[in-house]
């Protein structure tokens, strides 16, 4: 399958996001909205993009007892998301919780922040390697019900392996070739995510921050297009 491009609206006025929403729209998976602009502008925010056609990953990444973080999923599945994520580390029955309730939104499950290495998950009183860790959760989680796993494009291959087909990955900390990796830890080129079997990518400073963003998303596409042509022959 040819994969796609979820754009993160990392920003803090609603404005911009929903003007750079309305821009890229179209050529995009979705449009990302996370706890920065949530937090500021809530669901209003969330209603302007879908109401405008937008297709909206709601990434609050869930993680509370399986009775409110069904509650919460509900209220998000209502405002018409089509995705929104937890967290695999809540558990089996949370997420089984949360799939129950998301109707037609569909449950993605965050294993490991692209932003943690084997020092910062160590720390947290994980043990091992990072990618052992991404693949227990993720099938946990996978045969607790979640439609789909977060993780990074360094683990997104051996997943593809060991996962059935259906189950959706997506993967975040996307830089183009030549790209500041900022705070993330565990990163890669769109072509190669798209290689290793990553089925959405998500990308968020490297084109809200680029100067025609339109641009940067085009070139983004066309990086994760060579990708599809390795993953084919492969």
């Amino acid at each position: 399958m040819s994969s796609g491009l979820m754009v993160a609206l990392d920003m803090d006025e609603s404005e911009e996001a929903v003007q750079l929403a309305a821009e890229i729209g179209p050529s995009v998976a979705a449009l990302k909205v996370g706890s920065q602009l949530f937090t500021r502008y809530g669901p209003e925010l969330v209603h302007r993009i879908t109401g405008s056609g937008g297709c909206v990953f709601l990434d609050l990444k869930y993680h509370d007892i399986p009775n409110t973080v069904a509650k919460a999923v509900k209220g998000a599945a209502e405002m018409g998301v089509s995705w929104l994520t937890v967290h695999a580390s809540g558990g089996a029955e949370m997420i089984r919780a949360a799939r129950e309730a998301a109707g037609d939104a569909r449950i993605l499950a965050v294993t490991v922040l692209t932003s943690l290495d084997k020092q910062a998950i160590s720390q947290i009183g994980w043990d091992g390697e990072v990618r052992d860790q991404v693949v227990n959760l993720a099938a946990m989680a996978r045969e607790a019900g979640a439609d789909g796993i977060v993780c990074s494009a360094l683990e997104v291959k051996h997943l593809r392996s060991v996962l059935d087909d259906r189950c959706v990955l997506v993967t975040p900390g996307i830089r183009p070739a030549g790209a500041s990796i900022d705070d993330q830890a565990r990163v890669a080129t769109p072509e190669s995510a798209v290689a290793d079997g990553a089925d959405y990518l998500v990308v968020g400073r490297p084109i809200v921050n680029a100067p025609d963003r339109k641009e940067a998303v085009r070139l983004i596409l066309e990086e994760m297009k060579l990708g599809d042509v390795h993953r084919e022959r492969d």
